[in-house]
C-alpha cells in the first residue's frame, strides 16, 4: 500500500501526481477517478456490468489517514458492479481492472462521499484514495440454482423491462454457442413466457425481465435452462451441454400488468394462458407450463366476481391451475411445491379427488407414509372404484412395514454394541 509519506497533502498536488503517472478511467474523462496500476492483472480478463466481484481494499484520506480496510478483518468484500451498491468511484474503477490487478485510485468527492462526507471518517467534500485488489469475479446469478449467469456487454437505457406476455419484436438478436461453436444466429420475435414456440431456450426467456432496451448481454445456461435432457440434435447439442447466448434487446412492448386489467380481460386471457400451459405440459416442458399456470393464479387469486357465474369461473380457473401446478411439480420432483398447491385446492374443495391423490403421491415421495395413506384412503372413500389409490395404499403399507423392520435392525445392532461394550468393561 502507498505509505503516508507517498500521499500529497492537498487535492491539487494529488491530482497533478495521479495525472502524471496514471490514467483517467471515467467515461466522460472528467478526472473524477484517476488510476495508477501497481500490479498488472491477467490481460483481457475484465469484469462486465452486473458481475459479482470480490476485492480487498484500503481507503485513505489525502493526508494518509486510513479510514477503512478489508485486511483488518481478513474478509474480502463482494458486490455487483454498476448496481448502485457501492461508491460511484468503485463501479468506474473496478470495471477498468483485470483479474489479479492491484491499483490505486484518486477519487474526486462527487465520485466518493460527496459534499456531506461520512461522519467521524470522511470530512465533507473530500477527495479520497483507494487501493483495490481485484481477486475474482463471475457473472450475475439470475437463479438460485446458478443455472443462468448474465454478463452485460452493453448497458441498456431506462428502467423498464419486458414482463410476462410482453411482445419482444424482431429487434432481438440471438447468437448461440456451445464449446465455442456458433450454432444459432438470428433475429427473432417472441412473447415473453412463450419463447419455446420460437425455439428459444427457456433460460433466455427467463432473463428477459432483467434486461433493458438496448442491452447486450451474455447468458451462460446450464442444460436445465438450455435444451434439457433431450439436447438439440439439429444443433449438435447433447443432453448435458452448457450453452452461451449473446442477446441484444433493442425494443419491446410491455404487456398489461394485472392491476391494469379488469376482470373480464383477466378471464379471457386466463383461458388462453391455460391452453398454452396445457400445450407445454403435453410437450414435456414443465418449467414453461408452471409459468403459465402461475400467471392465472396471480391474476385471479384476489378477485371476487360480481355474480355467481363469475365467481364460479374464477374458482374453476384457480382449482385447475393449482391442480396442474401440482402435477407439474410432481414431474419435476419438487414435492413440497406439489403439496402446497394441493393444499390450495383442498382449501377450495376439501373433497377434491385429484388434489388428495396428488398430495398423497407427493407425500409418499417425501417418505411421509402415514400422511400419504390417509390421503389415498380419503380418495377411496370418495371413489371406492379408484384402483390406483388402492394400489398406493398397499405401497404405503409396504413402506411402513419396511421402515419398521429397518428400525428394528438399527436398534438391535445398537443394543448389541452396548452389550458388547459392557461385557468388555
Amino acid at each position: 500500500m502507498t505509505t503516508d509519506q507517498d500521499l500529497p497533502m492537498d487535492v491539487q498536488s494529488a491530482t497533478a501526481l495521479f495525472t502524471a503517472k496514471g490514467i483517467d478511467v471515467t467515461p466522460n474523462k472528467d478526472q473524477g477517478v484517476i488510476k495508477i496500476v501497481k500490479r498488472a492483472g491477467h490481460a483481457g480478463d475484465q469484469p462486465m456490468i452486473g458481475d459479482r466481484v470480490t476485492v480487498h481494499y484500503t481507503g485513505r484520506l489525502l493526508n494518509g489517514k486510513k479510514f477503512d480496510c478489508t485486511q483488518d478483518c481478513r474478509e474480502p468484500f463482494s458486490f455487483n458492479v454498476y448496481k448502485g451498491q457501492v461508491l460511484k468511484a468503485w463501479d468506474v474503477g473496478v470495471l477498468s481492472m483485470e483479474r489479479g490487478e492491484v491499483s490505486i485510485f484518486l477519487c474526486a468527492p462527487e465520485y466518493a462521499y460527496g459534499v456531506t462526507g461520512n461522519p467521524n471518517k470522511i470530512p465533507p467534500n473530500s477527495a479520497v484514495v483507494f487501493e483495490i485488489e481485484l481477486l475474482n469475479f463471475e457473472g450475475e446469478i439470475l437463479t438460485n440454482d446458478r443455472g443462468i449467469l448474465r454478463r452485460i456487454k452493453v448497458k441498456g437505457d431506462g428502467f423498464s423491462n419486458p414482463n410476462e406476455g410482453a411482445n419482444v419484436h424482431v429487434t432481438v438478436h440471438l447468437k448461440g454457442t456451445c464449446r465455442d461453436r456458433l450454432f444459432d444466429c438470428r433475429d427473432v420475435n417472441f412473447v415473453v413466457g412463450e419463447a419455446e414456440d420460437k425455439d428459444v431456450p427457456f433460460g433466455v426467456d427467463r432473463a428477459m425481465d432483467k434486461m433493458q432496451k438496448g442491452e447486450c448481454c451474455l447468458l451462460y445456461l446450464k442444460p436445465k435452462y438450455a435444451f434439457g435432457c433431450k439436447g438439440k440434435p439439429e444443433f449438435e447439442i447433447g443432453p448435458e451441454d452448457d450453452v452461451v447466448y449473446e442477446v441484444t434487446l433493442k425494443d419491446f412492448q410491455r404487456a398489461k400488468e394485472y392491476w391494469e386489467m379488469d376482470l373480464k380481460e383477466k378471464l379471457e386471457l386466463a383461458a388462453k394462458v391455460k391452453c398454452k400451459g396445457n400445450q407445454y405440459f403435453k410437450a414435456g416442458w414443465h418449467f414453461q407450463a408452471v409459468i403459465q399456470y402461475q400467471r392465472i393464479i396471480s391474476w385471479l387469486e384476489m378477485e371476487c366476481g360480481a355474480g355467481l357465474e363469475e365467481q364460479k369461473r374464477i374458482q374453476d380457473f384457480l382449482l385447475t391451475s393449482h391442480l396442474n401446478l401440482a402435477l407439474c411439480y410432481l414431474r419435476m420432483k419438487e414435492f413440497s411445491h406439489a403439496v402446497e398447491n394441493c393444499n390450495k385446492v383442498i382449501e377450495l374443495d376439501e373433497h377434491n379427488e385429484k388434489a388428495l391423490y396428488r398430495r398423497g403421491e407427493a407425500r409418499l415421495h417425501r417418505n411421509e407414509f402415514s400422511l400419504a395413506m390417509t390421503d389415498f384412503q380419503q380418495v377411496l372413500h370418495r371413489n371406492p372404484s379408484n384402483r390406483a389409490a388402492r394400489a398406493q395404499i398397499t405401497a404405503c403399507q409396504d413402506k411402513i412395514k419396511e421402515h419398521h423392520e429397518q428400525d428394528k435392525r438399527t436398534y438391535a445392532n445398537m443394543f448389541q454394541k452396548f452389550a458388547d461394550r459392557d461385557a468388555k468393561v
